[in-house]
């Protein structure tokens, strides 16, 4: 991205703590390999940052319509209960427990539906979810077990 700071990798600026020695060169290597975790920790927060907005912006509307659907069917679930099982009362010639029994079931399993297909709905959203957070950490552990394994050696050679 553009907006990041660079991390130098390589050898340490000269003018620090170090008058030339190794213990002084050692001592400006350690400082700027702690200043580029440093960087690199504060870079993955705002990629973190980021990534969340974009997470809550992809789930908002799947949580809005469950949400609202939730309290849609606890408000009209009784009137709707009672109205229904009146009619198959009347219509197949039943008791109104047994009314009330077999329409509350079939609105529950509706609704279940309905929210099981929004749930549905919700995943393949989520999934996207910090996927840059993690791909981008995935590359700065590997940097930094890559600076830590050949910190002050030459790379191995290859056989040809």
């Amino acid at each position: 991205m553009v907006d990041q700071a660079s991390v130098r990798v390589g050898k340490p600026a000269t003018g620090g703590s170090g008058n030339g020695s190794p213990e002084g060169k050692v001592v400006g290597g350690i400082a700027e390999f702690g200043n580029d975790i440093a960087t690199l920790a504060e870079l993955q927060a705002k990629l973190a940052v980021i990534d969340l907005n974009e997470c809550v912006e992809l789930a908002l509307w799947p949580l809005v319509v469950i949400a609202g659907g939730f309290i849609f069917i606890l408000g009209a679930l009784p009137v709707a209960l009672f109205g229904a099982a009146e009619l198959v009362a009347a219509a197949l010639k039943i008791s109104h427990g047994w009314a009330l029994l077999l329409t509350s079931g079939v609105v529950m399993g509706v609704a279940g539906l309905a929210m099981v297909i929004s749930v549905l709905r919700l995943r393949p959203n989520l999934s996207q979810c910090f996927r840059r957070s993690r791909e981008e950490l995935n590359r700065n552990i590997s940097w930094i077990r890559t600076v830590l394994l050949y910190s002050g050696r030459t790379p191995p050679r290859r056989r040809i």
